[in-house]
């Protein structure tokens, strides 16, 4: 009975451990070392979303409860405030997420990239600094329809005949975009710069990477990575505008050359799927003029028979000609 009871208490513990190193496992996997890890690409677009203003998308991204910014990039077991800069041309704009690191340098943490695509539609992504996130990381909002496949014949399940396609988002309705086209908008600059930010911010202790990695998990489901710069127009403008600090490349080098020797595969890039070594077979539908069934003869096959051999003459015999 003891022996029954101990096994009873013990049993959650080993399951719990266990549990706890399955998930250990899969945040490892999804960590590259990079300090991109610490600030959530996707968690920064659902802000943008919600935001009114650039000024209340800056207020929020600095926000602990929202658990999008876990950077500290210089180091100073504090984290960094993140300023927000418009750099705007015609219809298109690249609002950029900076850091200042020193009083003489800022590294830019991503960049919006956000242009109309017609009179009442705009299209954004969100591009991560090569600085932080090594690969190419490009995030953009998804939302998927439901149809039915055109090549289905009718005949399977019902379930087999949905199909579902990830769409464009139009986001010309989120209340910070309609703010950046409205027509009394002027250009965000931050007024805040290093050690000079607002007396509500008050920075905090940054939290372990698994934490964090937890906590912002559920922004992830309204997002995905891509690999094609979609708002080219942005994209292009903001080029010139780029700050990267040395202060954090030299910081990070060693990560960047441990990242690319790993050869792992950056969470925010498409992967890509292995191709067989055999070549796909396409199974055409059947004819019924030309592929009937034969019927099946049971009986079995006779043996052809064999014709006699030949008969030898007689020795000395034959026709001789000339006898």
């Amino acid at each position: 009975m003891k022996r029954f009871v101990m096994l009873a208490l013990f049993a959650p513990i080993g399951m719990g451990s266990a549990l706890a190193q399955k998930d250990a496992e899969v945040n490892t996997a999804d960590s590259t070392g990079l300090p991109g890890d610490h600030f959530s690409l996707e968690g920064a677009l659902e802000l943008f979303k919600k935001a009114t203003s650039l000024e209340d998308f800056e207020k929020q991204l600095n926000s602990e409860n929202n658990h999008v910014n876990n950077l500290d990039l210089n180091g100073d077991n504090e984290i960094d405030y993140v300023r927000v800069v418009d750099h705007k041309d015609a219809d298109a704009h690249a609002i950029v997420l900076q850091v200042p690191v020193s009083s003489t340098e800022s590294q830019d943490v991503a960049v919006i990239e956000l242009e109309k695509a017609g009179k009442d539609s705009a299209i954004l992504q969100i591009v991560g600094d090569p600085e932080l996130y090594g690969d190419s990381a490009i995030v953009e909002p998804f939302a998927e329809t439901e149809g039915v496949d055109k090549n289905d014949d009718g005949k399977g399940p019902a379930p087999a005949k949905l199909m579902y396609w990830r769409v464009v988002v139009n986001v010309w309705w989120w209340p910070c975009v309609k703010f950046v086209y409205g027509p009394t908008y002027t250009v965000w600059i931050s007024p805040w710069y290093w050690h000079h930010y607002p007396v509500w911010w008050k920075p905090w202790k940054p939290h372990p990477w698994r934490w964090h990695h937890k906590h912002c998990h559920p922004y992830r489901h309204h997002y995905h990575h891509v690999h094609v710069h979609r708002v080219k127009k942005a994209h292009v403008h903001y080029g010139p505008h780029r700050k990267t600090s040395v202060v954090v490349k030299t910081k990070y080098k060693p990560n960047h050359v441990a990242y690319k020797a790993s050869k792992k595969p950056s969470p925010y890039k498409p992967k890509q799927v292995q191709k067989s070594s055999q070549p796909n077979k396409t199974i055409k539908a059947p004819n019924n003029k030309k592929m009937q069934k034969q019927p099946v003869n049971k009986q079995p096959q006779q043996k052809p028979k064999s014709s006699p051999p030949p008969k030898q003459g007689k020795k000395g015999g034959g026709n001789k000609k000339g006898n």
